[in-house]
């Protein structure tokens, strides 16, 4: 059998990546820990939680977090938001000096609390000033020779996709690789992903298309990558609690065989491992609160997990909270 092209090295600008299987950006889930934790299943990029594009915000606590890249597998992406492109372009030296071999500029994030500062997908309504952030982001580091991406969607409302003009912007501007959500803005994450547009794009395009949206299973992954034709996958909700669906899609891809889904016994390591990775990373407080929403993830669909899941809420010190995961876990293997 020969290799599936999603097993293959991407090259992204002077950057290239071990394999087209990336993680989606994602705020609160895809930081430090988590990065590292999906890259160790296989996955061949992971791209950091957003940065706001504001001077006035990089001493923040939360933005530190996110902008923290110790002990990630090269080469490292930071994603930055804004819509100013002065700010734009002093946040993405910023993060270039941080460490970033690469830049990711978001234009497709839906939170109401982004799109009223007009910036995530909301700036898909201006077409004039996604050309001038994307001239900006670009500039600001071509003398360091940093490739910069972007990720966006299909367009701002249902009826307005302007996916296929926005691609052209982007590859004028010179961004090396462009990521595409299969949704508006409007569709928030309602309904299905939509594919067709993507498959236009990459047609026309002369660099890398990353198609994202809906990706939740080795299948999905491969019909998607041939339907669209698109270089690479990019994953993000289904990797939520399931990081080793990286491990599942390569194995898929490789043999034809579907990997069974991890033992108890296995995701009890996986989830402990995660929990101190995620202790030793935030400290006491913030470590035991950021844990919960990927314990339930984890523990979503156990026998009894809504009760331990009521129980774990209640825990307010990290060796609280890592008993009672490690006693319901012990508890559930036992029972199998």
């Amino acid at each position: 059998m020969n290799k599936h092209i999603l097993l293959t090295p991407l090259t992204i600008g002077n950057q290239t990546i071990a394999n087209r299987l990336i993680v989606a950006p994602m705020a609160g889930v895809t930081d430090n820990p988590f990065r590292r934790l999906a890259k160790s299943f296989g996955a061949g990029h992971a791209v950091s939680e957003m940065i706001i594009a504001d001077t006035a915000l990089y001493a923040r606590q939360k933005s530190l977090y996110r902008a923290n890249f110790s002990g990630e597998i090269a080469p490292i992406s930071a994603q930055v938001a804004g819509a100013e492109p002065d700010k734009l372009a002093q946040a993405v030296r910023f993060q270039v000096e941080n460490g970033a071999c690469i830049v990711d500029i978001n234009m497709g994030c839906p939170a109401k609390k982004v799109c009223r500062k007009l910036s995530g997908s909301a700036l898909l309504q201006d077409l004039d000033l996604v050309k001038r952030l994307l001239d900006s982001a670009v500039e600001s580091v071509a003398d360091l020779g940093v490739p910069i991406t972007l990720k966006t969607r299909l367009g701002f409302a249902n009826g307005q996709e302007n996916i296929l003009t926005v691609a052209k912007i982007a590859e004028n501007a010179g961004i090396s690789a462009l990521a595409i959500h299969g949704r508006t803005r409007e569709d928030f994450y309602t309904g299905n992903a939509r594919y067709e547009l993507i498959r236009q794009v990459k047609a026309d395009a002369k660099i890398p298309i990353i198609v994202n949206g809906d990706i939740d299973s080795p299948q999905k992954a491969k019909w998607v990558q041939e339907y669209t034709g698109a270089d690479a996958v990019m994953i993000g909700r289904a990797g939520q609690g399931r990081p080793w669906i990286f491990r599942d899609i390569a194995h898929y891809l490789a043999t034809g065989e579907l990997l069974p889904s991890p033992s108890v016994s296995e995701l009890r390591e996986i989830v402990l491992a995660h929990l101190d990775e995620l202790y030793q990373f935030y400290g006491e407080y913030s470590g035991c609160r950021i844990a919960r929403k990927h314990i339930a993830w984890y523990t979503g669909g156990l026998a009894n997990s809504n009760a331990f899941r009521e129980a774990m809420y209640r825990e307010e010190t990290t060796s609280g909270q890592y008993k009672v995961v490690d006693e319901f876990l012990k508890v559930t293997q036992a029972n199998k």
